[in-house]
């Protein structure tokens, strides 16, 4: 062999090295890119949110702003008189679900002595009212004619 064909040969042998060595440590750095992209992708968590919603009321409203349903807390009023010839009125939780036309064909009510659900049909007066209070209970009915019938135990 000649002195300038052995010096070539080693010349692109050490070129190959620099190349396989230059893959390798760019194949080494993709790979640690790589592990810390996704390492960071499971330790990202969504951002903190508040565990509660608090509010003293709230109102679902449609397209056209009506308000649909609501939830809304109401004080106790000791003037009030009931419909059963009592006075007062305990402090009340009211969820109402509301038709198109601004009438509540739902209210379900929990005070601090009973409850109590409405359900209302198309007519007014049309209804159901389930009415718990204290140690009472009761199932009123009432047809489109006004016609009521009561059922207690």
């Amino acid at each position: 062999m000649e002195v300038g064909s052995l010096k070539n040969t080693e010349t692109k042998q050490k070129e190959k090295m620099k190349t396989q060595r230059f893959a390798i440590g760019l194949t080494v750095l993709n790979l640690f890119i790589l592990m810390a992209a996704l390492f960071r992708a499971n330790s990202a968590t969504t951002p903190d949110l508040p565990p509660v919603l608090r509010v003293r009321g709230l109102e679902v409203v449609d397209d056209q702003g009506r308000v649909r349903a609501m939830l809304k807390v109401f004080p106790a009023d000791p003037n009030v008189k009931m419909p059963d010839g009592t006075t007062g009125y305990p402090e009340s939780v009211l969820f109402r679900l509301i038709d198109s036309k601004g009438g509540p064909n739902v209210k379900i009510t929990a005070t601090e002595d009973g409850s109590g659900m409405s359900l209302v049909g198309e007519s007014n007066p049309t209804h159901v009212q389930v009415m718990v209070r204290g140690t009472n209970a009761s199932l009123t009915l009432v047809n489109k004619d006004g016609k009521q019938q009561v059922i207690k135990p």
